[in-house]
């Protein structure tokens, strides 16, 4: 089957690959769009099996709010140059509005979902990776949501409207008005960005890292040959401060370097007459958790020119 130049830039549109990647799948399927499509994304497939074993650290985290609902969403690739790049941050932003539609926080189920212009979120994420040429993986989302009252988006450095390093969303339950709980929520994300709050309250804190630093705590506890009743307060004022000092609404409040966050939000409502309750939170960092290999820049130019 001939093809034209039509058909070539049609493939183009539909795919995203470049010029001579569509001529050459149209030359190899004899012309068939809809088989060179398929050529295109195993080639696609191909490119991400290949650079999967890089490690994805960079990327943007993107953060949507619609109503009474808000989503940030984290994408990774190899290197900050992507993060810059115009076709990867309208992925990250489009991806991060399909997922305010998500029913869960699934992120297989995020990638399996219809993505603007046609195909899955997957669809679309394979063909920036054959076409971008790095690694890039949906990381992971979270979806927080208010029966009344607001969710407030944050982003810290944002590298674009709603795309950045750290994302920020604080979900505020109250009848009390947008003019009130805007900017209480962005001073709290200002807070939560600066604090890095590791739950929202204390029993919301990991029960394996409570164990960890009851742990520590006993071994400096015993260091000290105090009465073994004196050792076990030592332990648990330390437990208690350590969940104190990393669960939201006990933390100091950046703001007035006094206030626990708690008392903050309860003397807003006071004051605008309504109820206010902070009922959850997202806190997205780029890469966080993510062991980073160390590289020798040097050592890999010289295997590049074959030193």
């Amino acid at each position: 089957m001939a093809y034209t130049a039509t058909d070539v830039k049609n493939l183009r549109e539909r795919t995203g690959a470049g010029m001579m990647d569509c001529k050459r799948a149209l030359d190899d399927t004899a012309g068939d769009i809809e088989a060179a499509v398929d050529l295109l994304r195993t080639k696609g497939l191909a490119a991400v099996a290949k650079k999967s074993s890089r490690t994805a650290a960079e990327g943007l985290v993107g953060v949507a709010v619609s109503g009474t609902k808000g989503v940030a969403v984290e994408v990774n690739s190899d290197t900050d140059f992507v993060a810059k790049n115009d076709q990867f941050q309208d992925f990250v932003r489009s991806t991060t509005e399909v997922a305010l539609g998500a029913s869960s926080d699934d992120v297989e189920a995020l990638k399996a979902a219809a993505y603007p212009g046609g195909g899955t979120v997957l669809d679309k994420l394979i063909n920036n990776v054959a076409t971008i040429g790095e690694n890039q993986q949906v990381r992971r989302m979270k979806t927080v949501s208010v029966s009344s009252g607001i969710v407030v988006p944050y982003m810290h450095n944002a590298a674009a409207p709603g795309l950045g390093k750290i994302g920020v969303l604080v979900a505020l339950e109250s009848e009390a008005g947008a003019d009130v709980l805007e900017p209480l929520g962005k001073q709290i994300a200002m807070h939560i960005a600066a604090a890095f709050p590791l739950a929202l309250n204390a029993d919301g804190l990991d029960a394996e890292m409570i164990a960890r630093e009851r742990k520590i705590a006993g071994e400096k506890a015993a260091e000290s040959g105090k009465p073994a009743e004196v050792q076990a307060k030592m332990v648990d004022g330390a437990v208690a401060k350590f969940a104190k000092d990393n669960a939201l609404l006990s933390q100091i409040f950046v703001m007035d370097n006094k206030t626990p966050v708690a008392q903050v939000v309860e003397a807003a409502g006071k004051a605008a007459g309504a109820k206010i309750v902070l009922k959850d939170y997202v806190r997205f960092q780029l890469g966080e958790g993510i062991e980073k290999a160390e590289t020798d820049f040097a050592a890999e130019v010289a295997a590049a020119v074959g030193a």
